[in-house]
């Protein structure tokens, strides 16, 4: 994370069903085609996007996030300065986002079951490297 902690979010940490997603923000191309059929590609450098972290209502890292957002979103200094490592050493997959940000607190629901508590943050960069060359 960042500025006042290290979140661990492995075994233990009461991640949902729903679990980790990163999403891209914008396109990486533009395709345009003109009037006499020719066309060219526009390449974009946009490497931004939302990851959200989905937590069961019991989870004890949904105080942790909550104490790191007081403090971030309180002190201007310190927001939207969280780097986010996801891996997952099975696939060979690794993630970082840099320069994240929370984006609001979770909807905090009550009902006859317990839910999830849905932490997004915004993005800046993010760059991926899926699986493991073979």
């Amino acid at each position: 994370m960042g500025a006042g902690g290290v979140i661990d979010l492995g075994a233990g940490a009461g991640v949902a069903d729903e679990g980790i997603s990163i999403e891209m923000a914008g396109d990486k191309n533009t395709m345009t085609v003109g009037a006499d059929g020719e066309g060219m590609h526009s390449l974009h450098v946009d490497k931004s996007g939302t990851i959200t972290v989905t937590l069961l209502k019991t989870s004890p890292v949904n105080a942790k996030l909550q104490a790191l957002y007081n403090l971030q979103t309180n002190a201007t200094g310190l927001h939207g300065q969280n780097v986010i490592t996801t891996t997952n050493p099975q696939t060979g997959d690794v993630i970082t986002a840099r320069q994240c940000a929370f984006r609001k607190l979770p909807n905090n629901l009550y009902g006859k079951d317990g839910g999830t508590n849905a932490w997004v943050f915004d993005a800046i960069k993010i760059d991926q490297v899926l699986g493991v060359f073979k």
